[in-house]
């Protein structure tokens, strides 16, 4: 399994379940709508007074499933970035070509910020014959 066909099934999914750990250490996930570059960056946007944002202020390490479908799954760890300056434009870029009312949610939410999520390892599964496990670290 190639970076370019993780690129692509991670592309043609728009919703990923992401995993945090709050300051008492216990787990908590929740669905977020993602976008991702072709360095496999996940970009995704929440507001922050949710439980994810203050999860990962103090604990950055997150885990996300993207894909169920027919038994196919990248399972992804790694570290998630608050985006916020000019020089980020690009990973906001990336979102909004996913979630075009993006944009909008921007300049009228309260509070809305958005993440990168850069990779330390991944694994690819997919348990239709023939079976394919692949696992990558970054």
């Amino acid at each position: 399994m190639t970076k370019e066909a993780i690129y692509r099934f991670i592309c043609s999914h728009k919703l990923a379940v992401i995993a945090t750990n709050s300051a008492s250490g216990q787990p908590e996930a929740a669905v977020v709508g993602i976008a991702v570059t072709p360095a496999l960056e996940i970009v995704f946007d929440t507001i922050n007074t949710s439980r994810k944002y203050q999860n990962i202020k103090q604990n950055p390490y997150v885990a996300l499933v993207i894909g169920w479908h027919n038994e196919t799954t990248v399972q992804y760890e790694g570290e998630a970035v608050e985006i916020s300056g000019a020089d980020d434009d690009i990973y906001r870029e990336t979102y909004y070509s996913v979630y075009p009312d993006g944009r909008q949610h921007t300049a009228s939410w309260p509070g809305l910020v958005h993440f990168k999520v850069v990779p330390k390892w991944l694994r690819y599964s997919n348990f239709n014959q023939p079976a394919v496990v692949e696992e990558m670290n970054f």
